[in-house]
């Protein structure tokens, strides 16, 4: 990931465009409905995007007709749910591949899929699994923004597995092969991302507290929810 322009066959192309599709159109209607019904979180969205454009930007060789990076997506599904990643993630894509020659345009489904669809869906039922069972904060976030990288290129391993199978031992033999070469470099990046996103949600924590608070990933205090009750009823008196 990313993979490069026309490396994939064109029937592999469209298929996982085709993919990748429905998952990019529900984001895009969760977004416009997010910032329509909470513009304040206009700036927070943006950084979201940010931090995914500049870390999946930075990218070392890897297998053939791919490269190694951070995805960045974890932090944005966390905060705004997968299906606004979705979206980000595609429009970062987008801008990489006409932009940075980084992935491409006719490969562009496949890199979706994998990084701004897969990536923030399997962070983020981690996240939300290891919340659910209280472990703190930023360690959900550590695993969390892992998860997210890592899965990312498991899915790539499969989609250049299922389009160069191995002549001798096919699929398998395939995925194996391109699994190790990724995992050299991705595991190190994996955990490197995880611990820059925690340093990055500590100072969210202190910055935007009342934000985080809104989008649920910190829990308001009971005098926080009465303040956050007291206003609401004033503006409906208002209105």
């Amino acid at each position: 990931m990313h993979i490069a322009e026309g490396f994939l066959p064109p029937a592999h192309a469209v298929a996982w465009g085709v993919a990748s599709a429905p998952f990019v159109v529900h984001g895009a209607r969760s977004l416009v409905r997010d910032v329509r019904e909470h513009p304040e979180s206009t700036l927070l969205l943006g950084a979201s995007g940010a931090f995914t454009f500049v870390l999946s930007a930075l990218k070392l060789p890897s297998v053939t007709g791919s490269c190694s990076h951070p995805t960045g997506t974890g932090l944005g599904a966390i905060l705004f749910r997968p299906p606004v990643m979705a979206v980000l993630g595609t429009i970062t894509l987008l801008f990489q591949a006409l932009l940075l020659a980084h992935g491409g345009l006719t490969t562009l489904g496949a890199n979706v899929f994998s990084m701004a669809i897969v990536g923030p869906w399997a962070g983020y039922a981690v996240y939300r699994l290891l919340r659910r069972y209280d472990l703190p904060l930023m360690g959900a976030v550590l695993c969390a923004a892992f998860v997210a990288d890592l899965s990312t290129y498991c899915v790539t391993s499969v989609q250049l597995a299922l389009a160069f199978p191995d002549p001798g031992s096919g699929f398998l033999g395939a995925l194996g092969k391109f699994g190790s070469i990724f995992a050299v470099t991705q595991i190190p990046l994996a955990v490197s991302e995880g611990l820059l996103t925690v340093l990055v949600m500590r100072l969210l924590v202190q910055s935007s507290k009342g934000e985080l608070t809104r989008l649920g990933v910190l829990v308001a205090s009971a005098a926080g929810k009465k303040r956050a009750e007291s206003a609401e009823s004033a503006q409906a008196v208002a209105r």
